[in-house]
């Protein structure tokens, strides 16, 4: 895990162990400075020339200095590294995403990954942060001004015989406890993420069913659990503040009345003032460093959490790749199935798909009919390579999809889904998808074809009016028709409009499909539809239950032989398209 995150590090390796490196500086002259102070409080006392104070007085100021430099720029190093860091665990996480199949992307849910590339990033920038800055200064701090505690004050050292165990102890205590209650909010983190993010996306249906307060009340249930946890964790974390208060207080009482005692008894000779004053000065650095070590063990044990999480989404492979030497070219728009099984996943009891036999000509148009969950998404999902089989093989231009490079073979094959979805931006910006170099021409064609046109050009800014997140300021049926022109953009051989006309009317179903006829001539073109007026004319209608193929044909044929097609036929036609 450690091995992965520390990849993302990258240009940062340098900033890093800067920050190291003056960190051990500040530390070194934090603990002088003590030291020398103790010389000067002795000097005075002895009655020593001014001279001589001062010049020591200016050590100490350059020492003060050196130190405030170096902490300082610690601080702009560990700042430019730990926030790099962060950028960059981000970037690696979403460009890994983008390479995600289908298959990989199932076994994330959306909520989740927002979670892991914000909150988790947050916690794993922040103990990286602490790990290169205070997880170096503490335990030098401690083992420096221990040292230097037994060297100028002797046996008062001995406080931190007693002092250290319980502060440590009662500091292992109160992280031990507390780790648990940490743990678990990661978890209920992606509940109330999946909560917001499944509330906004449906607001309307919410608002339609007057649910507010039902919704209100879930994601509260969820804000108040992650609440318990966390302030059950911060009070047992807040004992470590009267713990540090009691052994700070306990080592200050001890080194005034036994050192007191000694000054008196041995009249300066054993200890004097000025060592008293260093003490007090050490006593407070080695207790603040165990409090700064407990805190850096806190953080990183909450943050190992987000950083397996992390590390989740890094080391997952794409269950697709291109392969060595793949094809960049598809030559047609030819598809065939020999054989094909396919089930979403190993541990699935049942097929999604079973022993399709399927052979469609480049130009073709074919259709298919279906109830809900008898494969036809499926089915097509397979010849742009968003899954691969199971059993046998689908091929596009005469060769194995497997063969071809995933990006030249996607872009041979458009497809407008079930969701139709529009990105925040332009409407121009949001056509350039399918063809990024696509002239303002070229996108006025494609939309007229797709019967967007004119609607468009009736908006005040036209090709330039801004669509909200998700498309939420257009009707369905625009932006239906807007992603199906976006698709047309991309010419490409195969073009796949999975129910994507569900929300026109039946004429300007008739008119897009009559456009395909003269844009797109040699495009295959495959068409999901629930209404048999947008089939009937294909060159072929596939029947499809249960993940079979149970009856192909033209229109004629399939009202002749085909039981499903006519009693859906008649449905539709007896009672009239709209009351269907």
């Amino acid at each position: 895990m450690i091995k992965t995150l520390a990849g993302s590090l990258r240009e940062f390796k340098k900033p890093s162990l800067l920050t190291l490196l003056f960190i051990m500086g500040e530390v070194f002259f934090e603990v002088l400075i003590p030291f020398y102070t103790a010389d000067m409080v002795n000097m005075i006392k002895a009655g020593e020339a001014l001279s001589a104070v001062t010049a020591l007085g200016g050590k100490l100021v350059l020492m003060a200095i050196a130190s405030l430099l170096c902490g300082a720029i610690a601080a702009r190093t560990c700042a430019d590294a730990s926030t790099g860091f962060a950028r960059n665990l981000r970037e690696d996480m979403f460009t890994r995403v983008q390479s995600f199949s289908f298959a990989n992307i199932d076994r994330f849910s959306s909520a989740s990954l927002v979670t892991r590339m914000t909150t988790d990033v947050i916690n794993v920038q922040m103990a990286f942060m602490m790990i290169i800055r205070v997880a170096v200064r503490a335990p030098m701090m401690f083992v420096f001004a221990i040292t230097m505690a037994f060297i100028m004050g002797g046996r008062l050292a001995l406080t931190f015989v007693v002092v250290v165990p319980i502060l440590v102890g009662g500091l292992l205590f109160v992280a031990k406890k507390a780790m648990p209650a940490f743990r678990s909010v990661f978890r209920k983190y992606d509940k109330l993420n999946e909560s917001i993010e499944e509330n906004v996306r449906a607001m309307r249906v919410v608002k339609g069913f007057a649910r507010e307060d039902y919704e209100k009340e879930k994601f509260g249930a969820a804000a108040d659990s992650i609440c318990r946890d966390f302030t059950r964790a911060e009070r047992i974390v807040a004992l470590n503040s009267p713990l540090m208060q009691l052994c700070m207080y306990f080592n200050m009482l001890f080194i005034l009345t036994v050192g007191a005692r000694l000054i008196v008894s041995s009249r300066g000779t054993l200890i004097d003032v000025g060592q008293i004053a260093a003490m007090l000065t050490y006593g407070v650095q080695v207790l603040m460093s165990l409090m700064m070590l407990s805190m850096i063990y806190v953080m990183v044990t909450i943050s190992a959490e987000s950083a397996k999480r992390i590390s989740e989404v890094l080391a997952e492979i794409p269950s697709l790749t291109s392969p060595e030497n793949a094809r960049e070219t598809v030559s047609d728009g030819s598809i065939d199935f020999d054989g094909v099984s396919f089930k979403y996943s190993a541990a699935a009891e049942n097929n999604a798909l079973s022993d399709i036999d399927l052979h469609i000509p480049s130009g073709a148009t074919v259709g298919i009919l279906g109830g809900t969950g008898s494969g036809k998404t499926t089915l097509v999902q397979l010849i742009a390579r968003l899954y691969d089989v199971t059993e046998g093989s689908v091929k596009v231009g005469g060769l194995d999809v497997r063969e071809y490079d995933m990006e030249a073979l996607r872009n041979a094959v458009s497809m407008v889904l079930q969701k139709n979805l529009l990105f925040s931006g332009s409407i121009a910006e949001n056509l350039r998808w399918g063809n990024e170099h696509a002239t303002d021409e070229e996108l006025v064609e494609a939309c007229r074809l797709a019967q967007a046109d004119d609607f468009v050009k009736s908006f005040p800014d036209g090709y330039a009016t801004h669509i909200e997140q998700g498309g939420t300021n257009v009707s369905g049926g625009q932006k239906q028709r807007l992603c199906i022109a976006r698709a047309l953009l991309k010419k490409p051989k195969i073009l796949i409009l999975d129910d994507s006309t569900s929300a026109v009317d039946t004429k300007t179903d008739a008119l897009i499909r009559a456009g395909f006829k003269t844009y797109i001539p040699e495009t295959t073109k495959i068409i999901i539809a629930q209404r048999v007026a947008s089939v009937m004319d294909a060159d072929m209608i596939l029947i499809m239950d249960n993940g079979r193929i149970v009856d192909r044909g033209t229109h004629e044929e399939l009202l002749e032989r085909c039981g499903i097609y006519r009693e859906i036929y008649e449905q539709q036609t007896n009672g009239g398209e709209e009351n269907a």
